[in-house]
């Protein structure tokens, strides 16, 4: 199993390249399944979750070709297989995202449950009160969510109000919706940048959608949609990254491609932590000023500071000056990097859904294990300021979301490799 080696104590500077968001590709993919034409996306990243949509995708019978070279996905066919097997869903949560596509178009479909993961449960219970709305009959039966119009029929619009904010059941939904009969409005719908990435993709297929970037989308029912290419945009989550990476070391990184209206809060609190966040003309300038101080932070939808942010702030904070609380809102297993970092000298403690950051002059470098996506890169974060040397094992979870992020950070400067295992 591979392991990543730090060395810390090297000053990043230079530029690194801003992929494109997987967070938005993977509910782009599933749009593959709303038409016959070919849906082309460009930007796309080479990561393993890509390749896991991929394959299921395949599996229901669509043309997928990922150029990686190109970074050019292409999606084209008929769905002839309506199942997505428990061996697939089980290595990516996201795969429920084909459910609301199979059902708006072929008005079938059986769809392993995810089940449970590492940073929480993450149920997919409001993906199925939203369908049931329009008129899906569900049922849920040996591990698997069976779901069917009834008499052949198409889905209908519906008012759904969410009783949460929910990025996964509002792309589901408004996928559906497209091709639902009548209105559909989905009310207190989640407001990331990538869920407007798929409904401007959309949009360009034929779709109509009102409210884009809001809480409320109001979507009106076509007969079809075709084909359109379009680009994925910046992974906010992965330009955040560099930052904290970029700050700890207090250096300086240009991220390529990236805009600072999708940073959302994330801009505010590195901003306060002492990190500077310039836009330029091609991408966003990320530099720590002086020191770093400490800063509290609350992770909440979009706009509010990403989760997916959250470990690799409480890295940056680990060596800031003063404390910082930071509280978890959306997922209530996600503080996991806690005792890894507490190995590598961090002061944090951590009681329910919130932890206390003491900043301390100095991390030791040490072996540490991942346990999810970001916690891995947290754990690169600190190595990169510890002294001495740091191993990160398991970064098969590394693998899901950053793409090269070894080779990125060499190439700025840092001493990091991935050791084959």
């Amino acid at each position: 199993m591979d392991r990543i080696r730090i060395r810390g104590g090297r000053r990043l500077e230079g530029r690194i390249a801003i992929g494109g968001a997987k967070n938005a590709a993977l509910p782009l993919m599933a749009t593959g399944l709303l038409t016959h034409e070919a849906v082309v996306l460009t930007n796309a990243p080479a990561l393993s979750d890509i390749a896991t949509m991929g394959g299921l995708l395949a599996q229901h019978g669509l043309r997928v070709e990922h150029d990686t070279a190109s970074r050019r996905i292409s999606l084209d066919g008929a769905a002839t297989d309506f199942e997505a097997p428990y061996d697939l869903v089980r290595k990516m949560r996201a795969s429920v995202l084909v459910l609301g596509p199979l059902l708006a178009r072929y008005g079938q479909a059986r769809v392993s449950l995810p089940g449970g993961c590492a940073i929480g449960t993450r149920p997919v219970d409001l993906h199925l009160k939203g369908l049931e709305q329009m008129g899906a009959v569900i049922e849920l039966d040996a591990g698997y969510i069976n779901a069917r119009v009834p008499d052949g029929g198409r889905l209908k619009g519906a008012r759904i109000l969410f009783t949460q904010v929910a990025a996964g059941a509002t792309e589901n939904l408004l996928m559906a919706a497209t091709l639902a009969e009548g209105t559909t409005e989905l009310v207190n719908a989640a407001r990331e940048p990538e869920i407007s990435d798929l409904a401007h993709c959309l949009l360009s297929m034929g779709a109509r959608i009102e409210g884009i970037g809001t809480d409320r989308l109001v979507i009106e029912g076509v007969d079809s949609l075709h084909g359109t290419a379009h680009p994925i945009l910046p992974d906010r989550i992965e330009a955040g990254t560099f930052a904290c990476a970029g700050a700890i070391t207090g250096g300086e990184l240009l991220l390529e491609g990236m805009r600072l209206d999708l940073f959302g809060a994330c801009t505010r609190s590195l901003r306060e932590a002492g990190v500077e966040l310039l836009e330029e003309a091609d991408g966003v300038r990320a530099r720590r000023l002086n020191g770093l101080h400490g800063v509290d932070v609350m992770t909440e939808p979009f706009p509010g500071f990403a989760t997916d942010m959250q470990a690799q702030f409480m890295a940056l904070m680990a060596v800031a000056e003063g404390a910082s609380m930071i509280t978890e809102t959306i997922f209530e297993n996600r503080f996991m990097h806690v005792p890894e970092l507490t190995r590598m000298g961090a002061r944090i403690n951590a009681h329910g859904s919130s932890a206390i950051v003491r900043g301390v002059g100095k991390l030791s470098g040490a072996p540490v294990m991942a346990t999810d996506l970001r916690a891995s890169v947290s754990l690169i974060i600190a190595g990169l300021a510890a002294e001495g040397e740091t191993v990160v094992n398991r970064v098969y979870h590394l693998d899901r979301g950053y793409e090269r992020v070894e080779q990125k950070l060499a190439a700025a400067g840092a001493d990091i490799e991935r050791i084959a295992g």
